[in-house]
């Protein structure tokens, strides 16, 4: 359950002002459509954490014991850096727009996700949980739908009223966190 919840709050806070959010926002002004573009994120989303978190569980088998909990805690801390830098809107939807808004989406979202922050997460997340893997992709997937469904029901509406700063200081706090708890849970027992 711990590696479910943490997955969870890690992406859910992180996603805040992410590129995918922004995305989401995008395709629900150009197609109208919020249970599609919602259906789109969370196929595009179980796909590309799934494979995340594949890659972090192997990864995870392969790294020595004793490294783990110290590559796990710099790449917290790593993420939680990054998070400081906001993404930019990027209106490019290339061809995929031409097949509506069910593949648009599910490409896109899977591209816009490859390198991304809550990416990066799922692949850490999945190698701290090795034992747990199924629960991380369910979080982080419930997590991305906790970000963006609401900005795709609610739009402009929701964007305008979030402060993103805070946000992004909060995902960095709980990101710092989670790298001090990783340490003090390995090293204190």
């Amino acid at each position: 359950m711990e590696a479910f919840l943490s997955s969870t709050l890690a992406v859910a806070v992180a996603e805040i002002g992410d590129k995918t959010q922004l995305l989401a926002l995008f395709l629900v002004s150009k197609y109208g459509r919020p249970y599609v573009i919602s259906l789109g994120v969370l196929l595009s989303t179980v796909l590309n954490h799934a494979l995340s978190a594949w890659v972090g569980a192997w990864l995870g088998d392969k790294i020595p014991p004793q490294y783990i909990p110290w590559i796990i805690s710099l790449s917290f801390l790593a993420v939680a850096i990054w998070l400081l830098v906001p993404d930019k809107e990027d209106d490019d939807m290339g061809k995929f727009s031409q097949y509506g808004p069910l593949v648009a989406t599910c490409v896109l979202f899977f591209l816009a996700e490859i390198g991304d922050k809550t990416q990066i997460a799922t692949v850490i997340l999945a190698a701290q949980y090795q034992d747990a893997v199924t629960w991380v992709v369910a979080g982080t997937t419930l997590g991305m739908l906790i970000a963006n469904v609401p900005v795709i029901f609610a739009g402009q509406w929701l964007m305008q009223r979030i402060p993103l700063k805070l946000a992004h200081r909060c995902a960095f706090v709980l990101f710092l966190s989670l790298a001090v708890i990783t340490l003090a849970k390995a090293y204190m027992g």
